[in-house]
């Protein structure tokens, strides 16, 4: 019984990924872009989930073989490779402008609240995801203002 309330307590940083990645996702949704709710929503919670599990395989047997190594930080590396693969996938080219860049890049953004969120950095996770939202919705606002003349083109 007790294996199944530390499995709930390892929950909570999938519960908070969830709804932090959810919130990114949110904000892609409602503009119609390629990566929207659900998949922010995977990509956060996904990576919250290595980490939960890696963190898991240390606890449990990082003490009791020597000759087995866990990389942490080879984790990190492994979650930034894959959500950058994915991110790849929906940036392309259209007359000589690149489109999906912002989308590849609140991939990324997401899968670090994923990643925060796992390691149950929750304060951090929020502020991250607060300061994302604000580059994704107000730093637009800014951008589409006519009369300034740093106007980012639409991804």
């Amino acid at each position: 019984m007790e294996s199944f309330w530390n499995e709930l307590k390892l929950m909570q940083g999938l519960l908070v990924a969830f709804v932090l990645s959810g919130a990114i996702g949110w904000e892609r949704e409602r503009l119609h872009r390629s990566a929207g709710l659900r998949t922010h929503m995977l990509v956060g919670m996904s990576s919250a989930l290595f980490v939960v599990l890696a963190e898991t395989l240390v606890s449990t047997f990082g003490g009791r073989d020597f000759g087995v190594r866990f990389d942490m930080i080879g984790l990190l590396g492994a979650v930034v490779s894959g959500i950058s693969f994915l991110g790849a996938g929906v940036i392309f080219s259209e007359r000589g402008r690149a489109k999906g860049l912002t989308t590849a890049a609140g991939l990324l953004a997401t899968a670090g609240v994923g990643v925060a969120c796992g390691l149950h950095l929750y304060v951090l996770a929020t502020g991250a995801t607060l300061l994302f939202l604000f580059t994704l919705a107000g730093v637009r606002r800014l951008a589409e203002n006519k009369d300034n003349p740093i106007r980012e083109e639409e991804e």
